[in-house]
């Protein structure tokens, strides 16, 4: 099983990035998908998740400058991020669970500094 994370980096407030997720190794349309995030000395917190039929839910830090969806027929996740803010820098995480499993990469980190 795995959850590999790509498209974080540095950028400037106001700008935008598009974190992606390849899953591998499970019933990828079986599971609910989430992207978390842990900023330095603070927990992890849910960003964004996604049922497999689509249905979405968001925190209310990103409402409206993030999107996450997901392509089932590809194994794949995405958050695109826009009017990124300082407060968003943090190691994003791809998450993957259902009624007996539940699955995590190793992050992305995202930095939002001029």
């Amino acid at each position: 099983v795995q959850l590999v994370e790509s498209g974080g980096g540095l950028v400037q407030p106001g700008g935008s990035l598009r974190l992606s997720c390849a899953a591998s190794g499970f019933t990828f349309s079986n599971y609910y998908m989430s992207w978390y995030r842990q900023a330095p000395g603070k927990q992890r917190e849910l960003v964004a998740g996604v049922t497999s039929g689509g249905s979405t839910k968001y925190a209310d830090s990103v409402k409206g400058r993030f999107t996450i969806s997901r392509d089932n027929a590809k194994n794949m996740v995405y958050l695109q991020m826009n009017s990124l803010k300082p407060e968003d820098t943090a190691v994003y995480y791809c998450d993957g669970v259902n009624v007996r499993n539940h699955y995590w990469g190793q992050g992305t980190q995202v930095t939002v500094s001029s």
